[in-house]
């Protein structure tokens, strides 16, 4: 099959080359379940397309969901895989995914790429946070995360696979749901993990907030600094109303966000809310702005990347309040954004 694609593209017969890529690993897949040939043929087609400046339409991002239901499909049908193989398929099929989602990008008409794209890939970092052939059993999860506190103190010598981190997975796949503009999925995700703890809500707690937390914050950070005001006011009222007033009500998060005696670190439900309304409103609101990020620094500084979340809020003041960067952190800024269409966007 591969040879036939090739032999297509030097006849310059690029429609056939790529209808063949597709179809073929379609049948593999639906037909036969041979998910590690299909995949080989999955990255041939990306390549091809890529490579012959194919045009990315409405038409491949419905072939792209046709691959990716079959190659899940395939995959959990063959119970009898060793974990190592389901595992190494599925960062294949991660690959994939990125390598589609940067073509759509880059030869498509949507800034960012496919809405379907997102859409997939998101869902498919997701999967992959809650398997353990990819992010390996709580326990393998636990000794992760104390090589990850071993490396913030300034040991380095440890190499460890970041991507396969679970909180990783989700950080890049809330991002992807915000880019395809999925809060409803967003919502349901975040209302699947649990509340915060005690020592997540501890004034100066030096672990990670909690994710349901976290995982909110990344996601309105990435909605405001794509100037998606709408869906970010959407998903922190959402969020107020559905997941946090059951625990706290509102006045109670008002108070104790302000109050520096009452033993709680401030939630990140206000933040959000605060940093929504204060977006809505002008540029004369820039030292609020400042100020807000300021006093939440601490809480984004014990998030999973967080000189990422830096290069989000530096975009969001910079776009809603005219804060001009320093010429390194605009480097930084403008990297991350062109990321968002593929190129990796950490985690």
């Amino acid at each position: 099959a591969q040879s036939a694609v090739r032999r297509n593209v030097k006849l310059c017969d690029f429609a056939r080359a790529t209808d063949v890529a597709f179809s073929t690993s379609l049948t593999l897949l639906v037909k036969s379940g041979r998910v590690s040939v299909s995949s080989q043929l999955q990255m041939v087609l990306v390549q091809v397309l890529v490579e012959t400046h194919t045009e990315c339409t409405d038409v491949w991002v419905r072939r792209f969901g046709e691959l990716d239901a079959a190659y899940r499909t395939a995959l959990d049908k063959d119970a009898s895989m060793n974990p190592d193989e389901r595992g190494r398929l599925q960062r294949l099929h991660l690959q994939f995914l990125k390598k589609g989602l940067k073509w759509s990008n880059d030869l498509g008409t949507v800034q960012f790429g496919a809405l379907g794209l997102h859409s997939l890939l998101a869902d498919h970092c997701w999967n992959m946070s809650c398997d353990e052939a990819v992010v390996g059993t709580e326990e393998e999860r636990k000794e992760a995360a104390a090589k990850i506190a071993a490396q913030n103190e300034g040991d380095e010598d440890d190499e460890y696979e970041d991507e396969d981190l679970d909180i990783g997975l989700r950080n890049e796949a809330v991002s992807h749901y915000a880019l395809a503009e999925k809060v409803s999925t967003i919502l349901d995700k975040l209302k699947s993990l649990p509340a915060p703890s005690a020592e997540e809500q501890k004034m100066g707690h030096v672990c990670p907030p909690a994710q349901r937390d976290a995982l909110l914050t990344r996601s309105i950070l990435v909605l405001l600094a794509i100037e998606n005001l709408r869906d970010a006011r959407t998903l922190a009222s959402s969020f107020l109303k559905e997941i946090e007033n059951p625990d706290r009500s509102e006045d109670e998060l008002k108070k104790s966000y302000l109050d520096k005696t009452d033993g709680k670190a401030p939630s990140h439900i206000m933040f959000n809310c605060m940093l929504v309304r204060i977006c809505e409103k002008d540029v004369k609101t820039a030292p609020l702005f400042t100020w807000l990020v300021r006093n939440f620094g601490a809480e984004l500084g014990t998030m999973y990347e967080p000189e990422i979340i830096k290069t989000y809020t530096t975009k969001i003041g910079r776009v809603y309040f005219d804060i001009q960067p320093p010429p390194s952190m605009m480097n930084m800024m403008e990297n991350m954004m062109s990321m968002m269409g593929g190129g990796g966007m950490g985690g």
